[in-house]
């Protein structure tokens, strides 16, 4: 066997590692979420700068367990009754309309074709719900109500991006049924339903019946790690349906946050112990994935248009139907910006249209390009400006 990939691989990740150090203490630095350090310096070591790391099959691979374990520690800190609620779904369905019409009629102002407007709509449409969970966990605000809107918010906001592009996919090839229409949507809803109820009635029991079994007396970590293959389980079976595997495996953690274990390990603090690093990798992942060197100057004005367009009617589409269904001012602005980010899920939705010959290499690097700057500036909107005590908002206080 030649031992260079193997070298590679263990350089790749060393490096990314010692990347998430450094990220920490940019972020002590500039007092901001680890997210803006490891994001920066991700673009400094990958193909922007350095070029140290590129985006290859195993720091995609290491990005993805990041996603899903991120989500699935996340999950432990929520219950089903959190953020299933009728009002999330509202300012989901206005968070994801208006980005799209105004992402289409943006790209179709600029002269791109109508099914590459349809599909920049469509990529402006999804919350990357990882973001902005890490940066409330470090911020210790997750048990707060604001968080459990802005978390229901973008689990619902998710579903229905990807429901947006299975969509659209099928108006630009033609398929326009209703029966296709009616697949699109309730297969993500059947998937949520069903992987619920099998976490709440099935898996419960399942784990508290292996906990008091032989083997997790001998063995205490045996649990953690079932619970850990049920997590992946989940994501699995979420892709199969077309749905992001971090959705599946959040439902997971919410679906066994309640199990009571006699003689294992936590489930929970198991895996809080493998969010740290791979957490770190996937926020450095992408930065390494963007290459600042394919950004030229022609679509540099389109790049900000469209940053402005995604910050501005995520922003808008979420706070007012927040503000409207009851929310004060401050929570209602809090859940607008928290819902901001696009991250991953608008790279692999820009990634879908690229390889289809739906849109072209201008258009993937401008989607690209918008979707971290919405990214980096998440966390100073939460941490400097919106997520503040609501004594500092007189108007609200009366």
């Amino acid at each position: 066997m030649d031992p260079l990939p193997v070298v590679n691989a263990e350089f790749q990740i060393a490096l990314l590692l010692l990347v998430a150090v450094g990220g920490y203490l940019i972020a002590s630095y500039i007092h901001q979420s680890a997210v803006v350090g490891e994001i920066i310096l991700g673009l400094i070591v990958g193909p922007s700068v350095l070029g140290l790391i590129t985006y290859t099959d195993l720091v995609s691979a290491l990005a993805q367990m990041g996603a899903i374990i991120i989500l699935f520690v996340i999950g432990f800190d929520f219950h089903f009754s959190d953020i299933l609620k009728g009002r999330f779904l509202l300012i989901g369905i206005c968070g994801v309309i208006l980005p799209w019409i105004l992402g289409f009629l943006t790209a179709d102002a600029l002269g791109y074709p109508i099914e590459g407007s349809f599909f920049i709509g469509a990529a402006l449409t999804a919350t990357s719900i990882a973001i902005t969970a890490n940066v409330l966990k470090e911020m210790g605000k997750l048990h707060t109500q604001v968080a459990n809107a802005i978390i229901g918010t973008a689990v619902i906001d998710d579903i229905l991006a990807l429901i947006v592009l299975s969509v659209t996919l099928d108006v630009i090839s033609g398929a326009t049924s209703f029966v296709d229409l009616a697949l699109s949507v309730a297969r993500p809803i059947a998937y949520i339903a069903a992987a619920a109820l099998f976490g709440l009635y099935v898996v419960d029991r399942l784990i508290e019946k292996v906990d008091s079994s032989e083997i997790a007396v001998i063995f205490p970590e045996f649990v953690f790690l079932f619970g850990l293959c049920i997590a992946f389980i989940y994501a699995l079976v979420a892709d199969f349906f077309e749905l992001s595997p971090m959705i599946g495996s959040f439902i997971a953690g919410v679906s066994i946050n309640k199990v009571s274990l006699k003689h294992s390990l936590s489930i929970k603090k198991g895996s809080e112990f493998l969010y740290i690093p791979f957490a770190a990798i996937f926020f450095i992942s992408l930065g390494i994935l963007v290459d600042i060197h394919e950004v030229t100057t022609a679509i540099i004005p389109f790049i900000i248009i469209l940053t402005v367009v995604a910050a501005v009617s995520k922003f808008v589409g979420c706070s007012i139907p927040a503000r409207a269904t009851g929310m004060d001012l401050h929570d209602s602005l809090t859940v607008g910006a928290g819902m901001i980010p696009r991250g991953e899920m608008a790279m692999v939705i820009a990634l879908v249209g690229l390889s289809m010959g739906i849109i072209g290499q201008d258009a993937f690097i401008s989607i690209i390009m918008a979707s971290l700057i919405c990214t980096i500036i998440t966390p100073f909107l939460l941490k400097d400006w919106l997520f503040r005590e609501k004594h500092e908002y007189p108007e609200e206080s009366r």
